[in-house]
């Protein structure tokens, strides 16, 4: 009776696996090498191997995206549009007052055909502007779409050209960063390097001083400044540094003629210590006159030359 009682709680057929212990037991073939297991570190030296036979390093998109701007003001807005600034909107006050200045501006956003004009009343440009003097005309500038560091020699391979590439240390002046953009594109660069913190980036003003040229030159913004020299040197390009005590002249330094960065600090501290130490070289650039430093625009348009002289 008590077997009974044990067994009478089992009801209908029972629940089995169906075979799939069983075809869990079979294997699914041989393991395949190392070399060809996605995420394997053997996989990632192989990929890397083959890269480094191509002489180029993987290319990866997009290094982040500033904030927009507005650009505020008769004077500001007109010239913005004037050097071709990437906008969106034109704010226009209600009622304006029509001047010359206000004509033009119309009429160079009309010109452009991509950029909406938009009416509002005075209290919400205050809003917009936070109480800044806007005399009536508001210009919103998109987010910058900023390349990744490593976008730069890969688009310099791509044209069957050694890289040649400016990066900035501490260069806070958007006006410079600018005019860096302007003589990497005059001598056939490949683009520009900014740190992510403590520098400038590519604003309004940056654009302006660019007069143009920001639209065919990328800027790259690298989180951590240091680390993307080392990813460039591990590359095979030469890290060559700026500075007032550097122990060659920049006319004599063969690297120039090959793959290169030119590291370009601030005109007060020059080159922080470690992207200092991380340069292969560091060079001056002489200066008779007895300047004592040139700004970061022309200090990089001088070794920009020299280093494009050397591959013509």
């Amino acid at each position: 009776m008590a077997n009974n009682r044990r067994m009478s709680g089992k009801k209908g057929a029972q629940v089995g696996s169906g075979g799939q212990r069983r075809r869990g037991l079979e294997g699914k073939g041989p393991t395949p090498p190392a070399e060809m297991r996605k995420g394997h570190a053997k996989q990632r030296a192989a990929a890397a191997k083959v890269r480094r036979a191509q002489g180029r390093p993987p290319q990866r998109k997009g290094g982040g995206r500033s904030s927009s701007e507005l650009v505020v003001g008769r004077n500001p807005v007109y010239e913005a549009l004037r050097e071709g600034v990437p906008a969106t909107t034109l704010y226009v006050q209600q009622f304006i007052d029509n001047d010359e200045r206000v004509r033009e501006a119309l009429q160079l956003a009309a010109e452009r055909g991509n950029i909406h004009l938009m009416e509002a009343p005075r209290p919400e440009l205050d809003r917009m502007t936070n109480g800044l003097n806007h005399q009536g005309l508001v210009l919103q500038v998109p987010p910058y779409e900023y390349a990744h560091p490593e976008d730069l020699p890969a688009g310099a391979y791509d044209k069957g050209e050694d890289p040649l590439i400016v990066a900035l240390d501490g260069v806070t002046d958007p006006r410079n960063l600018g005019a860096v953009v302007r003589s990497v594109s005059a001598f056939g660069g490949h683009g520009v390097v900014v740190p992510e913190r403590r520098s400038a980036g590519m604003s309004a003003g940056a654009w302006k001083s660019s007069a143009g040229t920001a639209a065919r030159t990328p800027v790259a913004r690298a989180t951590n400044l240091t680390r993307a020299l080392e990813q460039y040197k591990k590359a095979g390009i030469t890290v060559v540094g700026l500075a007032a005590d550097g122990e060659a002249e920049v006319g004599d330094l063969p690297a120039l003629s090959g793959p290169v960065v030119i590291v370009v600090g601030s005109e007060g501290k020059g080159l922080s210590r470690l992207v200092g130490e991380t340069c292969d070289h560091r060079v001056r650039i002489p200066m008779p006159g007895g300047a004592e430093s040139l700004n970061a625009g022309v200090a990089a348009g001088v070794v920009l030359y020299e280093a494009s002289r050397r591959r013509s």
